[in-house]
C-alpha cells in the first residue's frame, strides 16, 4: 500500500497540466501580438505619435525580443528553464501593466522594449521546457501541436479582442489584459513545474564578451531592419544599424571560437540539421509577415473593409492552422519525420499564399480569400509544428535554451526581414498620393507571387535536413 502510494504521480510529473501551462504561455505572447495592431491608431491619439514614429509601438518590442533571445536561451541553459520561465512572466506581466498606465510615447516604448526582454526569456524557457518534458518522437510531436494550437488561437483572439477592447474600454486594456494572465501563469509554473536542477556555481566562466555582443549585434540587426522603412535605408538607423550589427555578430563568432564556455557553442551552427532550420524559419516568418501584411493591406484600403471585418475574414485561416498544428503535424511527423513533413509543409505554405493572392481581384472578398486562407492555414500550422521539432532534434539537454535561442532569432530577424523585403516590393511603384486602389493592388499582388516562391525555396532548403531525421512510427 505504502508503495504504491509512493509511486502515485505527483501534479509535477503529470504532462497534461504542465503542458496546458506551457501552451497557454504561448497564446499570452501570440495575443499581445496582434492586440495591439488593433489599437494603434487609438495609441498614436493618445499619446501624441505621428504617423511615422506609433510603429514603435511595435518594433519597440521587437528590438527587445530579437535582440535578447540568444542571450535568454544560454540564461535558461544556466540557471534552469522553470525560474527562467517564471522571472520572464514577471517582467511581460510588470512591463504591460507600465504600458497600460502610460501617460507619455516615450514611457510606452520603454515598457513595449522591457515587455519584449520577458519575451526572451519566456521563449526560450518554455521550448526548453516542453524539449526537456517530453521525449524526442511522438510526445514532443503532440506537445509541439498543442503549443503551436495556442499560439494560433492567440493570433486569431488578439485581432477580435482588441477591437473589443479598445472599443468599450479603452486602447491600455490591450495592455492591462496581460497582468492577470501572466501573474495566473507565474503562480502556476510553481505549482506544476518541476524544480531546476541544484548547481554549484552555476553562472561561473559566464561568457560576458559574447553575452553583450550578441545582444548589441542583434538588436542592431532588428533595429536597422525596423527603422529603415521610416528613416531610410542610406541613414546611420536604416544600414548603419545593419552593417554596425552584421560586424558584431561576425566578432561574436571569433570570440566564441575562443571561449572556454561559450555563449552559442558553434558545434551547434555547424550541425547541418540546426542550421538548416534556423534558415527554413527565417524564411517561414518573413513570408508569413509578408503575406499578413498583403492581405490586411487589400481588405482595408482596397477593399474598404473595416477592422472588425478585416479580422473576421482572417479567422478561416487561423482556425484551420489551430486545427493543423495541433492534429495533423503529429501525425505526419511520426509518418513521415521532420525533413519531409518540414518540406511539405514549406511547399505547400507556397502553394496557399499563390492560391489566395489568386483570389484577390478589386471586387473579391472573403469567398474569393477563402481557398488559399484554407490551404495556407493547413499547410502553415504543419510547417510551424514540424519547425520546431527540428530546432529541438538531436540537442543535448543542457544546451536545448541556446538551440531554441538561436531558433527563435532567426524568426524574429526573418519576419523583420521579411516585412520590410515585402513592404518595399509592395510599394515600388507607388509615385502618386494617395495611390489608386488598383495601383494598390498590383504593388501587393506582385509581393504576394515574391513571397509564395521564397516560401517554395523554403521547402527545397528544407530537404538538406539529414535523411536520419525521418519518422519512427511508420
Amino acid at each position: 500500500m505504502t508503495s504504491a502510494i509512493s509511486r502515485a504521480p505527483s501534479r509535477r510529473d503529470r504532462p497534461g497540466p504542465k503542458l496546458a501551462l506551457l501552451a497557454f504561455t504561448q497564446l499570452i505572447v501570440a495575443l499581445d501580438y496582434n492586440i495591439v495592431y488593433v489599437a494603434l491608431p487609438d495609441i498614436g491619439a493618445a499619446l501624441g505619435f505621428s504617423a511615422q514614429s506609433v510603429q514603435w509601438v511595435v518594433s519597440a518590442y521587437a528590438i527587445g525580443l530579437g535582440g535578447l533571445l540568444l542571450l535568454g536561451g544560454r540564461i535558461v541553459d544556466k540557471l534552469g528553464p522553470r525560474g527562467v520561465f517564471v522571472t520572464g512572466l514577471a517582467l511581460y506581466g510588470v512591463a504591460s501593466l507600465a504600458g497600460g498606465l502610460a501617460t507619455h510615447a516615450g514611457l510606452l516604448i520603454a515598457a513595449r522594449a522591457v515587455q519584449g526582454a520577458g519575451g526572451a526569456l519566456l521563449t526560450p524557457a518554455t521550448l526548453a521546457l516542453i524539449y526537456r518534458g517530453f521525449a524526442e518522437g511522438p510526445l514532443r510531436n503532440r506537445a509541439l501541436g498543442a503549443w503551436g494550437m495556442a499560439g494560433s488561437a492567440g493570433l486569431a483572439a488578439g485581432s477580435l479582442l482588441g477591437g473589443v477592447l479598445t472599443s468599450y474600454l479603452g486602447w491600455e486594456w490591450v495592455f492591462f489584459v496581460n497582468v492577470p494572465l501572466a501573474a495566473g501563469a507565474a503562480l502556476a509554473a510553481l505549482r506544476l513545474l518541476p524544480a531546476d536542477p541544484r548547481r554549484s556555481s552555476r553562472l561561473a566562466g559566464f561568457d560576458v564578451p559574447g553575452a553583450v555582443l550578441a545582444t548589441a549585434g542583434a538588436t542592431l540587426l532588428v533595429l536597422g531592419l525596423a527603422g529603415g522603412p521610416e528613416a531610410g535605408w542610406a541613414t546611420v538607423r536604416g544600414a548603419g544599424s545593419l552593417v554596425a550589427g552584421a560586424a558584431l555578430l561576425g566578432l561574436l563568432l571569433l570570440v566564441e571560437s575562443r571561449s572556454r564556455d561559450p555563449l552559442i557553442p558553434l558545434r551547434l551552427l555547424r550541425q547541418r540539421g540546426l542550421a538548416t532550420t534556423m534558415a527554413v524559419i527565417a524564411i517561414f516568418q518573413a513570408t508569413l509577415g509578408g503575406g499578413y501584411y498583403v492581405l490586411t493591406s487589400y481588405l482595408q484600403p482596397v477593399l474598404g473593409y473595416s477592422a472588425l471585418q478585416a479580422g473576421l475574414t482572417f479567422l478561416p485561416l487561423t482556425l484551420v492552422c489551430m486545427a493543423a498544428a495541433m492534429k495533423a503535424a503529429p501525425v505526419l511527423l511520426g509518418r513521415w519525420g521532420i525533413r519531409t513533413t518540414l518540406s511539405a509543409g514549406m511547399f505547400g505554405t507556397g502553394l496557399g499564399i499563390a492560391v489566395l493572392i489568386a483570389g484577390t481581384p478589386i471586387d473579391g472578398g472573403f469567398w474569393t480569400l477563402l481557398p488559399g486562407s484554407v490551404i495556407w492555414g493547413f499547410f502553415g500550422g504543419v510547417a510551424f509544428v514540424a519547425l520546431f521539432a527540428a530546432a529541438g532534434a538531436g540537442v543535448a539537454s543542457q544546451e536545448q535554451g541556446v538551440a531554441s535561442g538561436l531558433a527563435s532569432t532567426a524568426k524574429e530577424v526573418g519576419g523583420a526581414m521579411g516585412l520590410a523585403v515585402f513592404v518595399a516590393v509592395a510599394t515600388a511603384g507607388l509615385t502618386a498620393a494617395p495611390a489608386s486602389p488598383p495601383q494598390v493592388l498590383s504593388g501587393l499582388q506582385a509581393a504576394a507571387w515574391a513571397a509564395a516562391a521564397v516560401t517554395a525555396l523554403g521547402g527545397l532548403i528544407a530537404l538538406l535536413l539529414k535523411p536520419s531525421q525521418e519518422g519512427t512510427s511508420r
